[in-house]
């Protein structure tokens, strides 16, 4: 035992001695040559060009033999492989990530860990660098590979969604959706959608039209706004009237001095006075003749002059405002307006005689003399008075009174006069009480 135990150490220093000599040896590109029968020679990486990295590890024939006991110390994996000890010291030897192949013999590097592995145009897929744009376009697009990543695009007289499908340009479809502004129209000329405004409109067709006002505020001080156009203000003044100002786009018309009539419709003069006008006519006003009763009184109401002073009445079969309306008399009229007293209701009614008159009441819930003030009760029902009270007359009072038989008791509950004769008596005692009367009985031996 003691002699094996030196053989391993003597192995394992040859070992570290021979790594020590090979490592200034390992080179990039060329494989190097063996220069001892017991050293093995591994691929330790190799890139995506071809070239590898290899090390040498010297194996004692005598140690080697004795390692296959000690678990990952033997090395008994593959090329490329990492050894791991399960259990027991089990060897489980496996691929590391971006190898695959037999653990157990040799683990191959795949193409590429990333894009950065893989040409500008290529894409790093299972190991792989691939062309990114196979399956990634839609049908009839076009496809370039860019920074490892497929950029997809429709052909020139082409549009639709390149990732989908790819179909031939309707030139109608430029203008849906319109590229222009509000009241606009497009129109496709020699393959162009062109913008326009519509008809009365003006403005940058691409951003939006718009009628030349809309307001007054959209034309000079001295315009205003007349369907959608700046028109001159003072062209609100009527014939033979002269324009004095422009204020807030609002012409000040005045008629020319010893005309009369309206500065915005004519000037003109009709009369100095009345007696200038006609007998249906007989007022002059401002040069103007006019019957004074024109407008003066209401519908249906009676209109005579006085002079020149118009007098509104209601014929004598009606009533109502003679300023506003005459209506025939109607039995509401009793009570229109009310002669009645305040908190009272007028009705309609009849006298002793049978002639129509207002009949004044009280409203519910109030007392008093109608014609002149009806005061509101202390109640309207039973639950707006204490359980001991009840609501009689609309006055909250003790439901006993006059309730119960002379020499009966009385005990108010939930509103109602709870009678009982007192001990001693008996009887009705809402009606009347007496004393009980007790006979001898008369005993038998």
């Amino acid at each position: 035992m003691m002699e094996q135990r030196q053989r391993g150490l003597l192995a394992l220093a040859f070992m570290v001695l021979a790594i020590a000599v090979a490592l200034p040896q390992l080179a990039i590109g060329k494989r190097i040559e063996k220069r001892c029968l017991n050293c093995s020679y591994r691929t330790y990486y190799t890139y995506g060009d071809g070239r590898s990295l290899q090390r040498v590890v010297y194996r004692d024939p005598v140690y080697t033999r004795a390692a296959q006991s000690y678990g990952c110390s033997g090395n008994p994996c593959g090329v490329n492989a990492v050894c791991q000890e399960a259990a027991g010291g089990r060897p489980v030897c496996s691929c590391p990530p971006g190898y695959s192949g037999n653990p157990l013999t040799h683990c191959n590097r795949g193409e590429c860990l990333d894009n950065v592995d893989c040409r500008g145009d290529l894409q790093c897929k299972d190991n792989r660098c691939v062309n990114p744009c196979v399956g990634a376009c839609g049908i009839g697009s076009n496809c370039d590979a860019r920074n490892h990543v497929a950029v997809c695009s429709c052909p020139a007289g082409y549009n639709g969604d390149p990732y989908h499908a790819c179909h031939l340009n309707d030139p109608e479809e430029q203008c849906h959706p319109s590229p222009c502004g509000v009241n606009t129209k497009c129109e496709i000329i020699n393959g162009v959608p062109t913008c326009s405004c519509h008809h009365g409109f003006l403005g940058n067709p691409l951003s939006g039209c718009r009628h030349e006002c809309e307001h007054d505020g959209d034309c000079s001080s001295r315009d205003m706004c007349s369907n959608f156009k700046c028109v001159p203000s003072c062209g609100q003044c009527g014939s033979g009237a002269s324009c004095k100002t422009v204020a807030n786009h609002r012409a000040v018309c005045e008629c020319p001095k010893g005309y009369i009539g309206s500065a915005y419709t004519e000037c003109r003069p009709e009369c100095y006075g009345d007696v200038d006008c006609p007998s249906g006519r007989p007022a002059c006003f401002y040069g103007i003749c006019k019957n004074t009763c024109e407008g003066a009184c209401g519908v249906g109401a009676d209109c005579n002059l006085r002079g020149l002073t118009p007098v509104c009445s209601c014929p004598r079969d009606m009533t109502g405002d003679p300023f506003v309306r005459c209506r025939p008399f109607t039995k509401e009229d009793l009570c229109d307006p009310n002669p009645c007293g305040t908190n009272t209701i007028c009705v309609p009614g009849h006298d002793n005689t049978g002639r129509e008159r207002p009949v004044c009441n009280c409203l519910p819930g109030h007392t008093g003399n109608p014609l002149t003030h009806c005061t509101r009760g202390e109640c309207l029902s039973n639950n707006e008075c204490p359980d001991h009270r009840a609501c009689i007359n609309y006055q909250c009072i003790d439901p006993c009174i006059g309730k119960c038989a002379t020499g009966a008791s009385c005990e108010p509950k939930a509103h109602l006069a709870v009678c009982r004769c007192p001990p001693g008596q008996s009887g009705d005692a809402l009606v009347s009480c007496r004393q009980t009367r007790t006979f001898p009985v008369a005993k038998y031996h």
